[in-house]
């Protein structure tokens, strides 16, 4: 008689770089029943309702004000590899911080090579700063990619020419230090909101974090800013994770901020998706809904977490980069 054995039920999930899901969820309660993820919400309606989250096909659950999960629904994230993270209102930063928090699971075995590769680079401080060169030069090619591809932008002349990508890559090739290759990642930034700034008519628009504001034009702008800066660190810890690497280990963000190589990775993607999208949408009054969904959506369309893990990997093939 054949003895047979129950399957694993995390092996079944779906590989982390292939998922389709990533939920935010606000004022519910998150619990485990029957071997299922539900949440159950708490608006203090007279008939509270369950929703199942399909966590083998989710990359990451962010949990917003007014939620709990329970302990047996945590262990089944864990077993299905879904990353956890906690912000404010409407995916905003959690209370007064920026630093995204998140819970990585630990139920499973990582890959250690890149790990101590990443390791190896992080300690070699010439390295270190070669691939954060490395890291700027993809950014600029997320952003030419995706902008070229954008009919929301190139209608309203919003594009990067060639001579935009000369100008960055000359200044990242002369920074000697980080403070220097963070003064060229800031001049890129400008130049890149005051182009979405004129495409779309938003005059008094000026980066300003938490502003949690629902009037249309700026403060909309910066409220989605923030909220797909939360969606971004979300699927870069993912990325991070499915190699191995400590958030604590970053190239260009400070080496004493809690998971600032979260920030480093999401900066690769940002540029290119959250902010256009968020000028698009927030001169169009959207709702954090639709702001939410689009963004995954073409996070998904683009494979952004297949594209991370890429660009990770191919920044620790590079043994040197030279910038003489």
């Amino acid at each position: 008689m054949k003895n047979s054995k129950p399957p694993d039920p995390g092996s079944r999930a779906i590989l982390l770089s292939k998922r389709a899901n990533a939920f935010l969820i606000e004022r519910a309660r998150v619990l485990q029943k029957d071997g299922r993820l539900l949440f159950l919400t708490q608006r203090g309606e007279e008939i509270e309702q369950f929703f199942n989250i399909p966590h083998k096909n989710t990359a990451f659950l962010l949990l917003g004000n007014g939620t709990s999960i329970t302990e047996s629904a945590v262990r089944l994230l864990a077993q299905s590899g879904v990353m956890i993270g906690f912000v404010g209102s409407g995916g905003s930063p959690l209370l007064a911080a920026v630093d995204p928090v998140f819970m990585t699971p630990q139920s499973e075995y990582r890959p250690t090579e890149y790990m101590q590769d990443w390791m190896r680079m992080w300690l070699d401080e010439e390295r270190r700063l070669s691939v954060g060169r490395l890291f700027m030069r993809l950014r600029a090619e997320w952003v030419q990619s995706a902008w070229s591809k954008n009919s929301a932008l190139s209608s309203r002349g919003a594009v990067i020419a060639a001579n935009d990508l000369e100008r960055f890559d000359a200044s990242i090739e002369k920074a000697h230090t980080t403070e220097e290759m963070l003064g060229a990642e800031a001049v890129w930034s400008r130049m890149l909101y005051a182009r979405l700034r004129s495409a779309f008519e938003v005059d008094k628009f000026k980066r300003d974090g938490g502003k949690k504001s629902r009037e249309p034009g700026p403060d909309l702008v910066n409220s989605f800013l923030d909220h797909g800066n939360y969606i971004a660190y979300g699927y870069a810890a993912v990325a991070i994770y499915a190699l191995g690497i400590s958030f604590a280990l970053p190239v260009l963000h400070g080496k004493t901020r809690r998971g600032a190589l979260v920030f480093d990775v999401a900066d690769l993607f940002k540029d290119a998706l959250v902010m256009p999208l968020a000028f698009e949408l927030g001169s169009s009054n959207a709702t954090d809904q639709e702001f939410r969904n689009e963004l995954i959506d073409r996070c998904l369309q683009m494979e952004v977490i297949d594209k991370l893990i890429e660009n990770i990997k191919f920044c620790l093939e590079k043994k040197t980069v030279s910038n003489q």
